[in-house]
């Protein structure tokens, strides 16, 4: 998270609760580690035989091994989810590329498989995807730095005027839009910074105030939808959709945006009456104070145009025939040329987060290159799965494990295997739109997933405000959760019978 944005103080601190929770005691990790390192290894040893699949090579059961290490581990986090993803990669190199241990290659070529070249394991650091979300984290740097920001936010929430609801309805829109374009725990902490004045004007006693804290996190989650660079599920899903020797779908930055921003836009509005319904005013009108860094000058001329440029060129992919992932580029060459960004700026990129996602990719990768991914759909009868319960109930399951760990680490965890099995029962699928509203979905569900303080870091900020009950988050979580799902997967099924997604 960059030091220089507004709000950072709050992200810190919330860091900081994290390492001093008895889930992250040093005894506990052990047991975890050991726990998880042994099931892998026993899965890595075990003969061939025992995984019931005909002629399962050593590389197949190897990245196996690797993947249900990942799965527990992220689940567990007995590691932080960043290292467990470095690690898969590293692993993977040294065992199942064309440059591993010689201790691993030295079988006959049809007991050890496919092995995976190393170059494109290590590719997974630097995929395209990757550039998109370095593009989307150095143009929030640049704006923060020029105070973009905060001008954004004071033009955007004063048409609200002072009328306590309408207030809270800016809150929420102007939060989503922010993260739909920013992370969505930096977009948290930011608006928290511009409520805690706001808040001080209403009564203690007053509901509303708590309706105004919850409306960070639920515009912070919800507004990741609308793009794919709001949230790392979105770029996840993306990677899988368009991937050129997999589904090759070419969904761009602007067709996303065309079905999933009117979603967020739409559930925002959900969220609005939600929390107006549970949580009413008794102070008629507040008055807004939105005050912070703000700068003039030529460079931040420069970040407007360029901001604003990018966003045309990402909304418009199709029609410039410029791909997404090369539109990020232009602020990266932009802003560093003009010195805007240094290369003490670059240091704060959220690096964490982009390891995380590129162990997502290796992943899949390793499914798709030692033939697990074929072998899966020969032996098991994807296909005669229903459709409909494939789609849903993948969702669900996303919604579910996302509540408890990191929405990244869910989909990195479920997209891979979702992309095999939606490979597999495509002719099923075909009538609901194919494999798109089944990877769709995943990124959905995990961004709806926000029922406890430990759901989402937006969450967490919020809660650490002191002015949520815990049973408050989970009753607007689970009643926002139920509505977008609902919602959502109409949308996807419906856009997929139409042939649009």
């Amino acid at each position: 998270m960059f030091k220089s944005f507004h709000g950072y103080h709050l992200v810190e601190k919330y860091h900081n609760r994290k390492k001093s929770m008895p889930k992250n005691d040093i005894l506990s990790k052990a047991f975890k580690i050991t726990v998880v390192t042994l099931i892998s290894l026993v899965l890595w040893c075990l003969p061939s035989e025992a995984y019931g699949i005909a002629d399962l090579t050593l590389t197949e059961q190897r990245t196996i091994a690797v993947f249900v290490f990942a799965s527990l581990m992220w689940l567990t986090e007995g590691i932080p989810s960043w290292a467990t993803s470095t690690l898969v990669i590293v692993v993977l190199l040294f065992t199942c590329s064309d440059s591993s241990l010689l201790l691993f290659t030295q079988h006959a070529p049809e007991t050890l498989g496919t092995v995976i070249k190393y170059q494109k394991l290590m590719a997974c650091f630097a995929d395209p995807i990757i550039m998109l979300f370095i593009g989307g984290f150095i143009l929030a740097i640049a704006a923060t730095k020029v105070g973009l920001d905060v001008k954004l936010a004071h033009m955007l929430l004063t048409p609200f005027g002072k009328r306590s609801e309408n207030v809270l309805l800016g809150f929420l829109l102007v939060t989503g839009v922010f993260s739909m374009f920013l992370s969505n725990t930096a977009t948290a902490a930011m608006m928290l910074t511009f409520l805690t004045p706001v808040l001080k004007q209403l009564p203690a006693s007053g509901k509303g105030r708590i309706g105004l804290a919850l409306a960070i996190p639920i515009g912070a989650n919800i507004g990741g939808i609308g793009t794919p660079i709001g949230t790392p599920p979105n770029a996840i899903a993306l990677k899988a959709l368009n991937n050129p020797e997999g589904l090759d779908l070419a969904i761009g930055f602007g067709e996303w945006m065309m079905f999933m921003f009117p979603l967020a836009i739409f559930l925002l509005f959900v969220g609005w009456v939600v929390l107006r319904t549970l949580f009413p005013f008794t102070q008629k009108t507040i008055e807004l104070q939105i005050d912070g860094h703000k700068e003039t000058g030529w460079q931040t001329v420069v970040v407007y145009v360029t901001f604003i440029v990018t966003i045309l060129l990402w909304m418009f992919d199709k029609y410039t025939g410029v791909n997404s992932n090369v539109v990020a580029m232009l602020p990266v060459g932009v802003f560093c040329a003009c010195g805007i960004i240094t290369r003490k700026d670059l240091e704060e990129i959220n690096w964490s987060v982009l390891w995380m996602v590129a162990g997502g990719f290796a992943l899949g990768l390793a499914l798709q290159e030692t033939g697990l991914a074929a072998h899966l759909i020969e032996t098991i009868p994807f296909n005669e799965w229903p459709a409909i319960a494939m789609i849903i109930g993948s969702g669900l399951i996303c919604y579910l494990l996302s509540n408890f760990i990191s929405n990244t680490a869910t989909a990195a965890l479920l997209v891979p295997i979702l992309t095999v099995i939606g490979t597999a029962a495509a002719e099923s699928l075909a009538p609901f739109g194919g494999v798109s509203p089944l990877l769709i979905g995943i990124a959905l569900s995990a961004s709806l997933a926000m029922v406890l303080p430990i759901s989402t870091p937006p969450n967490a900020l919020a809660h650490a405000t002191g002015m949520i009950e815990q049973k408050q988050m989970m009753k607007v979580g689970l009643l926002m959760g139920f509505i977008g799902l609902v919602t959502g997967y109409l949308m996807l099924i419906g856009l997929g019978k139409m042939g649009v997604i």
